[in-house]
């Protein structure tokens, strides 16, 4: 996966949620549960690559940005929180 519009087909495969633009910015996409409106992943161009923020458990960003170049510390979002995956192609 490396463009915006697969990673958004990527996370509409999960049941009940959507697709939502809220920031005068159309770079931003999030994709958010159905039931809360909570996001889930936030999905947005930079440094010429399609970069997806998603949130998991502490302990298991710092497994997988050691594993994985491409996983980093979330871009404009709580670090400890949420990582970015910059969609190069390294991760599967």
């Amino acid at each position: 996966m490396k463009n915006r519009q697969e990673a958004i087909n990527y996370c509409k495969k999960y049941k009940d949620v959507y697709e939502d633009e809220p920031f005068r910015d159309d770079n931003w996409t999030l994709i958010r549960h159905k039931d809360n409106d909570k996001t889930f992943a936030w999905i947005f161009e930079r440094e010429n690559r399609i970069w997806i923020n998603v949130k998991n458990e502490p302990g298991m960003n710092e497994q997988l940005r050691n594993e994985y170049d491409s996983i980093v510390p979330a871009y404009h979002l709580n670090k400890e929180h949420w990582n970015s995956i910059i969609l190069d192609g390294t991760v599967p």
